[in-house]
């Protein structure tokens, strides 16, 4: 059976921590910067932890095992 390829673009994304939770970078912060409040956009400077819904998919797109 061959190799499973990891996806290219989620592993630019996104970091599986230690205690297997997916790290991610939080989402507003690309354009259109002028509108928000400086609060708003120094705040999304933080990470943030996807979903639980989510974890087993994005993991498989990362590669990793188990």
């Amino acid at each position: 059976m061959p190799k499973q390829k990891s996806n290219s673009a989620a592993k630019k994304r996104f970091t599986v921590k230690p205690n297997g939770h997916v790290k991610r970078a939080q989402q507003g912060k690309a354009h259109i910067l002028t509108k928000k409040e400086t609060k708003r956009t120094r705040n999304l400077r933080k990470t943030s932890v996807v979903d639980s819904g989510q974890e087993k998919t994005i993991k498989k797109l990362v590669g990793h095992q188990k």
